[in-house]
């Protein structure tokens, strides 16, 4: 199932993801830097959405109180109780 989330606090504004049978696939920030969420993105792949909900949850950026690892984390959080 595709799932869009609108992050709050981060250079990116969107996060989109599939989930299907507990497995993250497709992630794609909008905005944000290009580079490192394109490789999070990329290990992400294929992984146990719970897992990387886990492992991403509280990770921060410089001062602020959430990156945008910890916005897909709250997003796959939030698509996983939907």
């Amino acid at each position: 199932m595709k799932y869009t989330y609108r992050t709050k606090g981060t250079c990116s504004s969107v996060i989109s993801f599939d989930i299907t049978d507990g497995i993250i696939s497709n992630v794609a920030f909008t905005g944000g830097c290009n580079g490192n969420l394109k490789a999070i993105s990329k290990l992400v792949e294929g992984k146990n959405a719970e897992e990387i909900m886990t492992v991403l949850r509280g990770n921060t950026c410089g001062p602020r109180a959430t990156s945008c690892a910890d916005q897909l984390s709250r997003a796959i959080e939030e698509a996983l109780a939907s």
